[in-house]
């Protein structure tokens, strides 16, 4: 071999190396910068007009704080979040999910409000909704569907 191929092959391996190291740094910088979500304590009451509300909690396992932004569902086309302060319940644009913390939806506080029902699920149903946030993939989850005055405590 002469030494122009030797400093070619060199070169190019150098090159690949690099973009090797570029594309696995790319990676791990991604993967940090989304959130580890989980959802638990899911559960809807279940509805006695055409509104319904929705509870869960979202434990964000991870360093990186997200918010949830929006909630979809197959239920109902009007699915907006809401806060209560004050004894009075206003809608947001979203909530704050700290970094190892987590967000509670709870009866008499923040919570999923479900406007002009589809349908009327019953007792022992399942509630199919998407949250959605900010930096985190959007999150399926299943609302059981509990009696009216279902309310279970926080530890």
């Amino acid at each position: 071999m002469n030494r122009r191929t030797t400093a070619v092959r060199s070169t190019v391996a150098a090159l690949i190396a690099l973009s090797a190291g570029l594309a696995l740094a790319g990676c791990s910088d991604s993967a940090e910068a989304k959130p580890k979500l989980q959802v638990s304590d899911a559960f809807m009451p279940v509805p006695t007009s055409d509104m319904a509300g929705g509870f869960l909690t979202v434990k964000n396992d991870s360093k990186t704080a997200d918010k949830l932004t929006k909630v979809t569902s197959d239920l109902s086309d009007n699915v907006t979040i809401h806060e209560t302060k004050n004894q009075k319940m206003q809608e947001v644009t979203s909530f704050d999910i700290p970094a190892n913390g987590e967000l509670d939806l709870e009866r008499g506080g923040s919570h999923i409000m479900f406007m002009g029902l589809k349908t009327k699920p019953k007792q022992g149903e399942k509630v199919t909704i998407e949250l959605h946030f900010e930096k985190a993939d959007p999150v399926k989850v299943d609302l059981p569907v509990k009696e009216a005055t279902y309310n279970p405590k926080h530890h």
